[in-house]
């Protein structure tokens, strides 16, 4: 999981999970085609009538709020790339703010609101999936293309073969049936390709592929079929798959979800091999999180590790700080051996140095 990605989705969940008994959480999201002060004139509105008015009627904690969002809209001379969304509030006795100004994708809808939860909903579009994966079907009498991502499996596409079943008959016949029926499987896995190259690698490429069907069709149309190179290294697995329908693309992507999830671990587990070693060795490698804040203070840290145990806000900190220094950063989930000893053992915080640090 891409750092930006884990840090989004952690800023989500915390706002997600508060909630108060007042409508005293403040909510803003505003597209890019609007303007600052448009942006500021409900807030000040309400600001200013908050200062005028008593407590039962404008209650402390969103005056607070207000203020707090009020704050933060002064640091904009204009609305950032794709929008601006700003939370704030009081749930539990404590301050809770949390601004979206590096979103991947525009806000389309713009909201104003104080409610006893935070609105989300301009924010659901443009959290992208942490990853998508094609789906490809490929039997005898035809094939079906889907995506897999974190809303589900949406088929694209499904079409049926022109290759015919083996003929019974023998001699000459039989030769001629047999050449014409290799011919048009041929056809057949060229144009499964063609439509795999364009919806898979078009301007949104997946991050992996799933492939199914029966054994010997797969098998053979990975030996066959003129399938691009991009398309190929993304395959994860093969999978039997029956149909190339919605139901057997169903079946293939919960067949191959283990193996996407272990595919997404590689990068930590072989980071995490290389730290485990050097714990143990005599190559500089820094753990807990004083030896890291060291090590970057004095820009040894070529890879940084963080669990995904961690807070979202010091997991962005330590992953700036090293790319600033032309470090990587690897996120390792705690939901496996070794990425949980890591969390545990070694409070989810090291580093692979490029140099020792006394």
């Amino acid at each position: 999981m891409a750092l930006a990605s884990y840090e989004l989705h952690d800023r989500l969940d915390r706002l997600s999970s508060a909630s108060a008994d007042r409508d005293i959480l403040v909510s803003l999201a505003v597209p890019p085609e609007e303007t600052i002060g448009e942006a500021r004139q409900p807030v000040e509105t309400d600001y200013a009538e908050a200062s005028q008015l008593d407590e039962q009627s404008f209650p402390r904690p969103l005056t607070d709020a207000l203020e707090t969002v009020r704050s933060e809209l002064n640091e904009y001379d204009e609305i950032p790339e794709n929008g601006l969304a700003i939370y704030a509030g009081v749930p539990d006795g404590d301050l809770v703010s949390v601004v979206f100004d590096d979103l991947p994708v525009p806000i389309d809808d713009s909201i104003y609101c104080h409610a006893n939860e935070f609105d989300l909903e301009p924010l659901e579009e443009v959290t992208e999936p942490e990853s998508t994966h094609g789906l490809l079907v490929v039997e005898r009498g035809g094939a079906a293309l889907g995506v897999l991502d974190d809303e589900g499996v949406e088929p694209l596409e499904s079409f049926e073969s022109e290759v015919p079943g083996k003929s019974s008959a023998g001699g000459q016949s039989a030769e001629r049936f047999e050449r014409d029926r290799e011919r048009r499987k041929r056809e057949f896995f060229d144009e499964v390709a063609d439509r795999a190259e364009r919806t898979f690698l078009g301007d949104d490429p997946v991050d992996g592929v799933l492939l199914g069907g029966t054994t010997g069709t797969v098998e053979t149309f990975r030996d066959e079929a003129d399938l691009d190179h991009r398309l190929e290294d993304r395959i994860v697995g093969e999978f039997a798959v029956e149909y190339a329908t919605r139901q057997g693309l169903e079946q293939l992507a919960a067949k191959g979800q283990e193996a996407i999830d272990e595919r997404d671990r590689d990068d930590a587990r072989e980071a995490l091999g290389e730290f485990f070693d050097r714990v143990g060795g005599d190559d500089p490698v820094a753990y807990g999180r004083e030896e890291v804040d060291d090590a970057l203070e004095f820009d040894a840290v070529e890879t940084l590790l963080l669990s995904t145990g961690l807070d979202g806000e010091r997991l962005q900190e330590l992953g700036d700080r090293t790319e600033r220094q032309g470090g990587e950063t690897v996120v390792v989930p705690d939901d496996f051996p070794d990425g949980n000893r890591f969390a545990e053992a070694f409070d989810g915080v090291g580093a692979l140095l490029r140099f020792p640090i006394d």
